[in-house]
């Protein structure tokens, strides 16, 4: 693309003539990835800003600069704009031709249930022959290759290069999960989206946000950029869906468990089988018999149901048939099966809501004790710390507390702070192991026939990040070390 073009399409009232009409190969914000031919972006941020890298990027070959400010000894052209973030994202898109334009997108957004939905609604699509790509906490699915995600949301320029993968490969959607970190730093900004979902807003990320509101603005922001033909759906058991719809010009649905809501289960069942349910849409009843259990699940399913019946037109047969050989996504209630008289499950759950949802998913199915293992972040959100320790205590019959990823916090001094949030009545049992592998093989020992273990907190991730040390560790496979080696015997009959 000729940089005239592209700078015209960005704003038609830049006077172009002082300027060389030269080419574009990409846009960067990172002045050591340009190449020669690259715009680069010297975008804000809150402890480095770009301009004072701008210089090496034209060192680099970059052929054009964009900043908030003039910088001065820059001997390309300079893109004056109000906000270098948002640049960066609509330039993105502009380059690779505006993919979502014919990549029909879906952004699902709220604190938890993004990633068991983006599955959901993959899935689903399956059914009906839509070749979706995923862009989540997960992985990445372009359509040409899946790799692990390095965040929930990546910066604008992958994003927009991952898109336009999508649509070149022939995917006919995309299903994304939108973070409030992404929706705060404009990396979707000149995107379109068919349908946005919002599943719930809970205590997290205000280490970031500093306050609920914040949090929820940026949320919102979302469905700020719906137009009039898209539609969004929202949580109708949520107070906060109010601040998702105060801005939004598309059609607004909600689903949840109310007779007055667009998409309703009722009748819901669940055993250590599934769930059952009769979910109610616009178009028709339908029973449901899915593999997922818990309330949270079947709210995954209902948002699922009703973004790709509203932005694709699935009818309940076809919605019903792909819930019922839906398996989520990984890390999300995994189970560990290495032959033991007990259940081991594996879960993600890393704030207090997601926590207690689980942990009243599993409770109706323990014969036994249900017993919970989790630790809490270092350098993130330290308000959820004693909730979630409350919300252990609350339903789990055994408490075992230790390390997630304590990053440059101490590990003791996590666990600390968690462990002011137990009564300290002692009704319970409480244990502290601040090593996540020996805590595991504490829990598995102790558990016994009937019982439900529950590892929380790290779920599809395999490793622990200590100090700025990212290290191999991985829940299931310490699970199943464990497990071979208290249950030897088992583990041979199961496979012979």
């Amino acid at each position: 693309m000729l940089l005239h073009e592209l700078l015209q399409r960005f704003d038609p009232e830049l006077a172009l003539d002082r300027w060389p009409d030269v080419s574009v190969s990409g846009i960067q914000e990172d002045s050591r990835k340009i190449k020669i031919g690259d715009i680069f972006v010297a975008r804000g941020g809150t402890q480095i800003n770009g301009s004072q890298f701008a210089l090496d990027a034209v060192a680099n070959g970059a052929v054009a600069v964009i900043a908030e400010n003039t910088i001065p000894n820059i001997r390309v052209p300079q893109i004056i704009v109000p906000k270098s973030s948002v640049a960066l994202s609509v330039l993105s898109q502009l380059f690779f031709d505006d993919p979502t334009r014919l990549l029909p997108t879906i952004g699902i957004t709220g604190t938890n249930g993004k990633t068991t939905t983006a599955y959901i609604i993959k899935h689903l699509l399956a059914v009906i022959g839509i070749r979706c790509g995923l862009i989540g906490t997960v992985e990445i699915d372009d359509g040409k290759s899946v790799r692990d995600a390095q965040m929930t949301t990546p910066g604008a320029c992958e994003l927009a290069e991952l898109l336009a993968t999508m649509r070149d490969s022939k995917c006919g959607a995309c299903a994304m999960e939108v973070s409030s970190h992404a929706m705060d730093q404009d990396r979707v900004a000149g995107m379109q989206f068919a349908a946005a979902g919002f599943t719930n807003l809970t205590g997290d990320h205000l280490d970031y946000h500093k306050t609920m509101e914040h949090y929820a603005s940026a949320k919102g922001r979302l469905f700020e950029m719906l137009d009039k033909n898209a539609v969004a759906i929202l949580n109708g058991g949520s107070d906060w869906s109010s601040w998702m719809e105060r801005k939004c010009q598309g059609r607004i649905l909600r689903f949840g468990f109310e007779k007055e809501f667009d998409y309703r289960a009722m009748n819901c069942q669940s055993d250590s089988r599934g769930t059952r349910f009769e979910l109610q849409m616009p178009r028709g009843n339908v029973p449901i018999h899915m593999q997922l259990i818990g309330r949270h699940n079947i709210e995954n399913a209902l948002l699922a149901a009703a973004l790709v019946s509203e932005a694709f037109g699935m009818n309940p047969e076809q919605i019903a048939s792909g819930l019922a050989s839906t398996i989520g996504a990984p890390g999300r209630l995994q189970p560990v099966q290495q032959g033991q008289p007990f259940s081991v499950l594996v879960d993600y759950a890393h704030t207090d809501d997601a926590l207690e949802n689980v942990l009243k998913a599993l409770k109706p199915l323990t014969h036994g004790k249900l017993r919970v293992l989790f630790g809490c972040g270092g350098n993130r959100d330290e308000s959820k710390r004693p909730r979630m320790a409350a919300i252990a205590e609350k339903l789990a019959d055994v408490v075992y507390v230790t390390s997630d990823n304590p990053r440059k916090e101490s590990a003791e001094s996590i666990i600390d702070m968690v462990s002011k949030g137990f009564s300290g009545q002692k009704i319970k049992p409480v244990y502290r192991q601040v090593d996540r592998r020996a805590a595991i093989e504490q829990v598995l020992y102790d558990a016994n026939e009937g019982d439900v273990v529950l590892l929380a907190g790290k779920g599809h991730e395999n490793y622990q990040i200590i100090g700025e040390e990212k290290r191999h560790f991985d829940d299931l496979e310490e699970a199943r070390r464990v497990l071979t080696l208290r249950f030897p015997q088992q583990k041979k009959n199961t496979h012979s």
